[in-house]
């Protein structure tokens, strides 16, 4: 089995009234180690009260990568320079692909804001290789029901298919890049084996639960190391658990975060920037 070299505690760094719970980057799980997995922040559990303010993030912009959102409950109401809208609710995903430059807004919906409710939200942030950082921008925002599930171990373990295939189930999503990534959930005793190639990065993170892998135990707010030792992964629930679970072949290449932008020299984070301030990522008047 793959060796697990390190578990990471994810760090509490809340959002103005937002529980926020960054699994990376942190001190143990800088941006370069699970290439091109980058950015995890874990938003949530909480209960919004009638008549509540919502999400705080309002438009800003991004280039160079692709961000991956999951609505564990709740709503996310999503608007982009570049045309693209939706409100996806508890169990759906949305998938943005920065590429070159957009400025998007990611908030709750009126009716949310309105009623209040439970919200949890996982967002990731994919790397893109320098061959596609300034690829057209675009986005997909799916419901739950347009999420193949992938169903073993007798029903007690569920995979909720994004990108790459599962079990034989296909996500819906059409990469530019060698990638995988699911959302599993186990009934306590549920157990599932992958075969991963080794050269490949494992990403691993414990939204609720408790779960053991290769060995090794983890709990809700964790996030794994994996060495390239073996291609053999076991997943197997101590308690009713949902997990976020992924892998990729690395790009190996140099790259810088600043902000809002993830390039791969100072100069072009220096360019998307002068682009920004100079209005060249769409029309932010749509949002």
């Amino acid at each position: 089995m793959r060796t697990i070299n390190a578990i990471h505690q994810a760090q509490y760094e809340p959002i103005a009234d937002l529980v926020t719970y960054r699994a990376m980057p942190t001190a143990g799980m800088p941006m370069n180690l699970l290439d091109p997995f980058i950015f995890l922040n874990h938003h949530g559990y909480q209960e919004y009260g009638p008549n509540n303010r919502g999400l705080p993030f309002g438009p800003h912009p991004h280039r160079g990568f692709e961000t991956v959102t999951f609505i564990v409950s709740g709503d996310l109401m999503h608007k982009d320079s570049g045309g693209g809208s939706s409100i996806i609710h508890s169990g759906g995903i949305q998938w943005m692909t920065a590429g070159r430059g957009l400025v998007h807004a990611e908030i709750s919906s009126e009716d949310f804001k309105q009623r209040g409710g439970p919200l949890e939200i996982l967002q990731l942030w994919v790397n893109l290789p320098a061959q596609h950082k300034m690829t057209d921008p675009s986005y997909t925002g799916l419901q739950q029901d347009s999420l193949p599930v992938a169903t073993t171990d007798e029903g007690r373990v569920k995979i909720q298919a994004v990108v790459g295939d599962w079990l034989g189930v296909q996500g819906p999503i059409k990469p530019l890049y060698d990638i995988a990534l699911a959302s599993i959930r186990f009934e306590a005793g549920g157990h599932v084996s992958f075969t991963i190639a080794k050269e490949k990065n494992i990403l691993l993170y414990v939204v609720h639960g408790a779960i053991e892998t290769n060995g090794r135990a983890m709990k809700q707010h964790e996030i794994a190391l994996f060495d390239h030792d073996s291609e053999e992964v076991n997943l197997k629930a101590t308690e009713d658990s949902l997990v976020l679970f992924g892998y990729a072949t690395p790009f190996n290449e140099p790259f810088t975060a600043y902000g809002p932008f993830v390039m791969n020299t100072k100069e072009e984070i220096a360019q998307a920037y002068d682009d920004y301030n100079s209005g060249r990522f769409g029309d932010a008047h749509k949002l």
